[in-house]
C-alpha cells in the first residue's frame, strides 16, 4: 500500500491510499461523514488481491486529510468534495473508475456523474435527495459533542450502527479521532441536496445496496427508488443483515455484489 498525497485546486493537502497493480482495473472506495479510508481498509487489500487497483481517500476534514481554515457550507460543499476527488483521480492518472461510495462517499460520487468520470456507481447508506427540517443535524452533532464527550459519543454511535463487535471497534477508533466541526458543518450542508435529476441522467450501471438494518437511511429512500426503479442501468440488491456501515457486518454479501455488478460492467478505461 502506498500513501499519497495532492493539493487540491483551493490549497488543501488532501491524502489518500493506493492498493494494488497500477495497471488494474481501477475502483474507489470512499467513507462516510465521520468515518476515514480505514473503513474500508480490509475491502481494499481483497480487491487489491483481487488484481483491481485500489484507491481510498480520507476526505477533506477526515482523517488524515486537511481541514479548511474556515469551516462554511462553501468549503464544505458537495461540489467542492467533488471537486477533490475529481482531483485525487487526476493525481492518480485514473481516467475512469468503478466508485463505491458509503453515505457521504455516494452523495459525491453522484455529484461527480456530470463529470463522466465514474465507470459505474455503487453505493449504500446513502439516499440521492433528501430534505430535513432547517434545524439540521449539525445542531444535534454539535449538542451531543458537548454532553457526551467524544469517547462515549463514539461508542454510542458504534453501538447503535452495527451488532458486529469487530465493526464495531472499528467504528468507535474512527470516530474517536473525528473532527466534529468538521462532521457538523457536513451535516449542516447535507440537510438539503437533490441529485435525483444527475442518477435519472446517468447511463453508466448504477448499484444501490440496501442494508436491512440501516433504518434511518431506508426510511428515507422513498423518493430515490420512486426515481430509479425501472431503469435499465439501475439495480437494487437487498443485504438483510446489513446496515449502514454494511462493507463491515455484511462482508462477504457485500464484496459478491460487488464482483458481480463489476463483472457485467463494461471494463473501465485506463
Amino acid at each position: 500500500m502506498t500513501e499519497r498525497s495532492f493539493m487540491s485546486s483551493d490549497c488543501m493537502r488532501l491524502l489518500y491510499d493506493d492498493l494494488g497493480q497500477r495497471d488494474g482495473v481501477p475502483v474507489v472506495l470512499c467513507h462516510g461523514l465521520a468515518a476515514a479510508a480505514a473503513q474500508f481498509a480490509d475491502d481494499a487489500a481483497f480487491l487489491a488481491e483481487f488484481g483491481f487497483r485500489v484507491l481510498v481517500p480520507d476526505l477533506r476534514g477526515h482523517g488524515r486529510s486537511a481541514s479548511p481554515a474556515a469551516l462554511t457550507p462553501e468549503t464544505f460543499s458537495i461540489a467542492r468534495i467533488a471537486a477533490d476527488q475529481t482531483e485525487l483521480l487526476d493525481d492518480a492518472a485514473a481516467q475512469t473508475v468503478h466508485w463505491v461510495g458509503n453515505s457521504l462517499g455516494g452523495i459525491v460520487a453522484l455529484e461527480m456523474l456530470k463529470r463522466q468520470r465514474l465507470r459505474s456507481l455503487a453505493t449504500f447508506g446513502t439516499t440521492y435527495s433528501i430534505g430535513l427540517p432547517r434545524i439540521g443535524g449539525h445542531h444535534l452533532i454539535t449538542a451531543a459533542r458537548g454532553l457526551l464527550g467524544r469517547k462515549l459519543l463514539a461508542a454510542m454511535t458504534a453501538r447503535a450502527t452495527t451488532a458486529d463487535p469487530g465493526a464495531r471497534m472499528l467504528i468507535e477508533s474512527i470516530l474517536r479521532d473525528s473532527r466534529y466541526d468538521a462532521v457538523a458543518m457536513l451535516a449542516r450542508v447535507l440537510t438539503n441536496y437533490d441529485l435525483l435529476a444527475e442518477a435519472q441522467a446517468a447511463t453508466i450501471p448504477i448499484l444501490l445496496l440496501r442494508g436491512g438494518h440501516d433504518l434511518a437511511v431506508n426510511a428515507g429512500l422513498g423518493r430515490t427508488l420512486t426515481a430509479m426503479r425501472g431503469r435499465p442501468n439501475f439495480t437494487l440488491i437487498e443485504l438483510p443483515q446489513g446496515g449502514h456501515c454494511l462493507n463491515l457486518d455484511a462482508r462477504d454479501a457485500f464484496r459478491t455484489a460487488l464482483l458481480t455488478f463489476w463483472a457485467s460492467s463494461p471494463a473501465p478505461a485506463r
